[in-house]
C-alpha cells in the first residue's frame, strides 16, 4: 500500500509539476523582454512551419491540396485511410526532431514557434481534447530544455479558423471564430489547457493567441478581436499568471489600429512582414505604438524572399531593437530557406493530382510518399549557409551595396546632400540608388539588381558578423563615375589599403590587404576620398 501511495503520489508531481519559479520565466519589462536578472533578450527566432499544419505551397501542391484537410484527403483517396494515419505519423515523427532543435541552436537562433493546427488538440466533431498534438509538443519541450532554445506556442489555425484562407486550414473561406460562439469557446477553453499543461514549463515563454487574424475582405470582425483576446488572456491568467502572451493585428498581422491601451502587463505585439520596402518608414507605426504604450513589439512572421532583401530586412530589426522570427526553418525544393527538402522522383505526379490530374496508383504514391518521408529529416536536408549568413549579416558573404543600416544619416551613411529621396528600392532615403538590371517579371520579391551612387566625402556603414577568427579581405565592384576616383575601407574605424582600379566603361573588382577578422560584430565602412563613384556590391572572402 505505501508503495502504491509514492507511485501515485510520483505520477502526480510529473504530472502537475512542481510549484513554477516566478524568476525562472521570461517577462515583460517595459518596451523589453527581459530574463530573471533583468537582461534583454533580443528573440531571434525560426518558424516551424508545415510540422503541426502543412501548408499546399510547401508541398508544391494546387488548389485541391492548398490546406491540410485537403491535404489529408488527397493522401488518404491515394494511398487509403489506414496507410494514410500511418503516413502522418511518421511525418511528423521526423519533420522536427531534437536533431533540427540542436541545429537551430548551434546556427544563433535563439528561440522557435512552431505553428499549431488545433485539430491536433481537440477533436473537430465532439471539442473534446485529444493527446496527439500535446504529445509532440511535449517532445518539443523536452529537446529545446536540453538546447535551451525557447518556444512561442502559435495557434495558427484556431477553431473555425481566424483568417478565412487556406493558412488557418479553414473548411469554408471564411473566419467562422468571429462568426460562432461555439469556437470561440473552444478557442478559449482549448487555451487554457494548454496553458494549464504548460504552466511549469519556463521553455515555453509566450502563448501566441492566434496567427494572422482577419484580414481586410473581413474587416467587419475588427471590432471583435481584441474583446477575445481579453477573455482569453483573462481564463489564461486564472491558471498560469507567469507567461507572457503574444497578440497580432489585424490584416495579416499588420493592422495594429485594432488595440487599445494594454490590457495584461505581461504582453507583448507581433507584426508580420513580407515583400515589401523594408526601411523604417514601413515599421513606423509599430515603433510608434511601442513608444505610446510601452510595450514589446515582435517581427513574428518574415522570410520568403532573396538574400539581399534578408540582410536588408533582419538589419532593420535588430537596428530597432526589435525580436524577430525567419519563416519558415525548411521547406520543399527551395534555395530561400536554411534547409531544403529534396523533392522525391515522380513527385510531380503526386503534386499533379493536387491540382486535378490524374491520380497516381496506390503502390506509386506509396512509393514516393515513402521517399518523401525519408527526405524531410534533417540529415537528407540541403543547407544553404548563405541564407543563414544573409540573415545573422554573417561573413564570408557579398554585401549589396544599397543594404547599408538603418540608423538614418551620420551613422548609417554620410552625404553631401540628403535633400532628395533615392528613385528605386529604399525610396524613402536619401541615399542615391540606380537600377543595373530588371527584377524578373510577376515576382513578389524585388529581384532586381541596383548600385549606390557616392562622391567625395560620403560614405556607407555594414554591420557585419562572424562566428570564429579569420584572414579576410574585402573586394568592391566598383565602376567609376568621374576622372581619378579614390575609395577606402574601414574595419572597425581602422583604416585599410584598396588597389584603386577604375573604368567608366566596365566594373573594376578592387580588393584589400588580408586583414584580421575576430569573432563577434563588426563596423565596416566604404568611403570616397576623391571623385565619383558606382558601387555594385562588398564582398568578404
Amino acid at each position: 500500500m505505501r508503495k502504491w501511495i509514492v507511485l501515485a503520489c510520483a505520477a502526480l508531481f510529473c504530472c502537475c509539476g512542481a510549484p513554477p519559479d516566478p524568476s525562472a520565466y521570461l517577462r515583460v519589462d517595459g518596451q523589453k523582454i527581459v530574463d530573471s536578472a533583468g537582461n534583454e533578450i533580443r528573440l531571434r527566432t525560426v518558424g516551424l512551419g508545415n510540422w503541426l499544419l502543412p501548408e499546399g505551397y510547401m508541398w508544391k501542391f494546387g488548389r485541391d491540396g492548398d490546406r491540410p484537410r485537403k491535404i489529408e484527403r488527397l493522401i488518404a483517396e491515394m494511398i487509403g485511410d489506414d496507410k494514410a494515419a500511418v503516413f502522418w505519423q511518421q511525418f511528423r515523427q521526423y519533420y522536427i526532431t531534437e536533431s533540427d532543435i540542436a541545429r537551430i541552436k548551434e546556427l544563433g537562433f535563439n528561440a522557435v514557434r512552431p505553428a499549431m493546427n488545433w485539430c491536433l488538440f481537440m477533436d473537430e466533431e465532439s471539442g473534446a481534447i485529444k493527446k496527439h498534438g500535446f504529445v509532440l509538443i511535449d517532445n518539443l519541450v523536452e529537446w529545446c530544455k536540453m538546447h535551451q532554445v525557447y518556444i512561442i506556442l502559435d495557434m495558427h489555425a484556431a477553431p473555425g479558423g481566424q483568417t478565412g484562407a487556406n493558412i488557418d486550414d479553414s473548411a469554408n473561406d471564411f473566419p467562422e471564430l468571429f462568426a460562432e460562439k461555439e469556437n470561440q469557446d473552444r478557442f478559449i477553453r482549448l487555451w487554457v489547457e494548454m496553458a494549464r499543461r504548460y504552466r511549469n514549463e519556463p521553455i515555453i515563454i509566450a502563448y501566441g493567441l492566434m496567427n494572422e487574424p482577419l484580414p481586410k475582405e473581413f474587416a467587419q470582425f475588427n471590432e471583435a478581436l481584441e474583446p477575445l483576446y481579453q477573455r482569453t488572456t483573462a481564463a489564461i491568467r486564472e491558471v498560469d499568471p507567469y507567461h507572457m502572451i503574444s497578440l497580432e493585428g489585424a490584416h495579416w498581422s499588420t493592422d495594429f489600429t485594432v488595440f487599445g491601451p494594454p490590457f495584461d502587463d505581461n504582453t507583448f505585439y507581433q507584426f508580420h512582414k513580407y515583400w515589401s520596402v523594408a526601411d523604417t518608414k514601413s515599421i513606423q507605426p509599430y515603433l510608434d505604438f511601442r513608444e505610446q504604450h510601452n510595450v514589446p513589439i515582435y517581427l513574428g512572421e518574415s522570410g520568403e524572399n532573396n538574400l539581399s532583401w534578408y540582410w536588408l530586412a533582419y538589419q532593420l530589426y535588430e537596428d530597432h531593437n526589435i525580436g524577430w522570427l525567419f519563416w519558415p526553418w525548411k521547406k520543399m525544393a527551395t534555395r530561400n530557406t536554411p534547409y531544403s527538402i529534396k523533392e522525391p522522383e515522380g513527385w510531380e505526379k503526386i503534386a499533379a493530382y493536387s491540382r486535378g490530374g490524374e491520380k497516381p496508383s496506390a503502390p506509386e504514391a506509396e512509393a514516393i510518399l515513402s521517399q518523401f518521408l525519408q527526405n524531410i529529416k534533417l540529415e537528407n536536408c540541403t543547407y544553404f549557409d548563405d541564407v543563414v549568413s544573409a540573415i545573422f549579416r554573417r561573413v564570408p558573404a557579398r554585401i549589396e551595396a544599397e543594404n547599408y543600416g538603418h540608423l538614418g544619416d551620420g551613422n548609417s551613411y554620410e552625404l553631401q546632400d540628403t535633400s532628395h529621396t533615392a528613385q528605386h528600392y529604399r525610396i524613402n532615403e536619401p541615399v542615391p540608388i540606380i537600377k543595373i538590371s530588371e527584377a524578373e517579371e510577376h515576382s513578389r520579391r524585388d529581384d532586381a539588381e541596383y548600385a549606390v551612387i557616392l562622391k567625395a566625402g560620403e560614405g556607407l556603414n555594414y554591420e557585419i558578423n562572424t562566428s570564429i577568427d579569420r584572414i579576410m579581405k574585402v573586394i568592391v565592384k566598383i565602376k567609376a563615375n568621374s576622372e581619378g576616383p579614390i575609395i577606402f575601407m574601414a574595419l572597425d574605424k581602422k583604416v585599410t589599403p584598396m588597389s584603386q582600379n577604375y573604368s567608366r566603361e566596365q566594373w573594376f573588382f578592387n580588393q584589400s590587404s588580408p586583414m584580421t577578422v575576430t569573432r563577434g560584430r563588426h563596423d565596416l565602412k566604404i568611403m570616397v576620398d576623391r571623385g565619383e563613384v558606382i558601387v555594385d556590391w562588398i564582398e568578404m572572402r
